[in-house]
C-alpha cells in the first residue's frame, strides 16, 4: 500500500455498474466503519468540509474506504481526485493544508462531516471557501 500522501492511479469503480457494497480495492479502514457506509456506484462517499471553528463550508469532496482510513488516522484531509483517479492530500502540492478534528457520518451513512483547522484557501481557485457564488432565491410569500 502507497504511503499516506503518494498518489496512487485507477478509478475505484467496480465493473458492472452496479452499487458497490463494499470498497473497490483494498482497504485498511476499519470493518465496522466501513459496514456503515453507503457508497456511489463507483464507490465513493460525499465529505462536507468545514472550518471546525466557524462551522463555515469550505468544500466538498469525495472519499472511498481507504481515504478515510488515511484521513481518520494521519489527520490531514485525504480524498479521491475523480478527475485526476488518484488521492490527494489537501495541501500537498498548493501548502493549503486540512488539518482534521472531526469527522462524522451522516444518519443514512452516505455523507461524512470533515471538520479542518484550514491553513490557507480551501477553493482551488484561490477563494477561503468555494461556496463564495451566491445564486438569487425567490421567496414564497409568508403566510399569518
Amino acid at each position: 500500500m502507497p504511503a499516506s500522501d503518494a498518489p496512487v492511479t485507477g478509478a475505484p469503480a467496480r465493473s458492472g455498474g452496479a452499487a458497490a457494497p463494499g470498497p473497490a480495492r483494498p482497504s485498511r479502514l476499519d470493518p465496522a466503519i466501513a459496514a456503515k457506509l453507503r457508497r456511489t456506484p463507483d464507490g465513493l462517499v460525499a465529505a462536507v468540509v468545514r472550518a471546525h471553528d466557524s462551522g463555515e463550508v469550505l468544500m466538498v469532496a469525495w472519499m472511498d474506504d481507504e481515504a478515510l482510513h488515511r484521513t481518520l488516522t494521519t489527520g490531514r484531509a485525504t480524498y479521491w481526485s475523480r478527475s485526476r483517479g488518484e488521492y490527494w492530500v489537501k495541501g500537498a502540492t498548493s501548502g493549503h493544508h486540512q488539518y482534521v478534528r472531526s469527522v462524522a457520518l451522516d444518519c443514512d451513512g452516505d455523507a461524512l462531516l470533515v471538520s479542518v483547522e484550514q491553513v490557507g484557501a480551501a477553493c482551488h481557485t484561490g477563494h477561503r471557501t468555494c461556496f463564495f457564488t451566491d445564486l438569487p432565491v425567490s421567496s414564497p410569500e409568508s403566510t399569518p
